[in-house]
């Protein structure tokens, strides 16, 4: 009997989409077309993502942030949308910031543009904005091409937790959905309704909270209500929410009505923290809902 070897081959096909309108990149996103199986060409328009008006909520948070919690000299990480852009815009002042985030968004133009930004004191890629992504209008875009202030990397260096770790004063900026009375963040799920991936926040806010200098930033960024009214710090995340962030890893949390620094507290403590930050209207329901958990006022 003669026995049978079967061999699995497995072929991985490159395909690629080739639009004039892309900018051009430093870093690992080069590719020569001998490398490619089959391409198509295309000519249009690449997808711009605007940013809405502030609302005043996010301006105050922006103003909070930059002014308490970032350092010269830090590495920043932050998301898309308004409320980074609302932080970027209060730094033109900071000297020596760099930049290593998973993506970045428009706010970061004029600031590079304003000399804040130097990339210097990074242990690596000095010099360098270091993404994986970008997303956001036609001037970022026209930005990055051809810079070489920029690299953009593969998304397995930038988010890994012990480079994020090396980086000076990482200051790491991220928004939630709900954050409770402990420091528990939901960020992708409205109870059991998924809303939206989590990206890098837990490889950034880890990494902050790990940083080798011991002066990482964690940062959870969220206006203190819904535009329904509904608070976000809540006594208990809805009933199905993920936890995207531990309370671990979770140093400060800011709303509009200020900071709470939860890092090293005891669960009362964080709690009485949060209220003081949650909105006025909220936070006599949130006191007592406190009283009930822990059996007296948080302290």
């Amino acid at each position: 009997m003669i026995a049978q070897k079967y061999v699995c081959i497995f072929i991985l096909h490159r395909y690629a989409q080739v639009n004039p309108q892309m900018p051009r990149t430093f870093g690992e996103s080069a590719m020569h077309i001998s490398h490619l199986d089959a391409y198509t060409e295309i000519d249009m328009p690449l997808f711009k993502h605007g940013v809405k008006n502030p609302t005043e909520q996010e301006e105050k948070i922006g103003k909070l942030i930059a002014e308490n919690l970032v350092s010269d000299g830090a590495t920043l990480q932050m998301g898309i949308g308004s409320l980074p852009d609302c932080v970027l815009k209060h730094l033109y002042n900071h000297k020596d910031l760099g930049i290593h985030s998973e993506m970045f968004a428009n706010g970061l133009v004029a600031l590079a543009n304003s000399g804040a930004i130097t990339n210097r004191l990074k242990p690596m890629h000095q010099g360098r904005i270091v993404g994986s992504f970008i997303i956001g209008d036609q001037s970022l875009y026209d930005y990055v091409n051809d810079n070489p202030f920029v690299e953009l990397l593969g998304v397995d260096y930038v988010n890994n937790v012990k480079i994020i770790k090396t980086m000076p004063r990482m200051t790491a900026i991220n928004s939630a959905i709900e954050v409770d009375l402990t420091g528990q963040v939901s960020a992708d799920s409205i109870g059991t309704r998924f809303y939206s991936g989590f990206g890098g926040q837990v490889d950034f806010m880890r990494g902050a909270a790990e940083g080798t200098d011991h002066m990482g930033v964690p940062i959870i960024a969220l206006p203190s209500t819904t535009t329904k009214g509904e608070s976000k710090i809540v006594p208990l995340l809805k009933p199905g929410a993920g936890v995207v962030t531990t309370r671990a890893h979770v140093h400060y949390v800011v709303t509009e009505y200020g900071i709470a620094y939860l890092y090293g507290k005891s669960l009362r403590a964080r709690a009485w923290e949060l209220i003081k930050i949650a909105h006025p209207d909220h936070r006599e329901a949130l006191d007592k809902a406190a009283f009930d958990r822990f059996k007296s006022r948080p302290c």
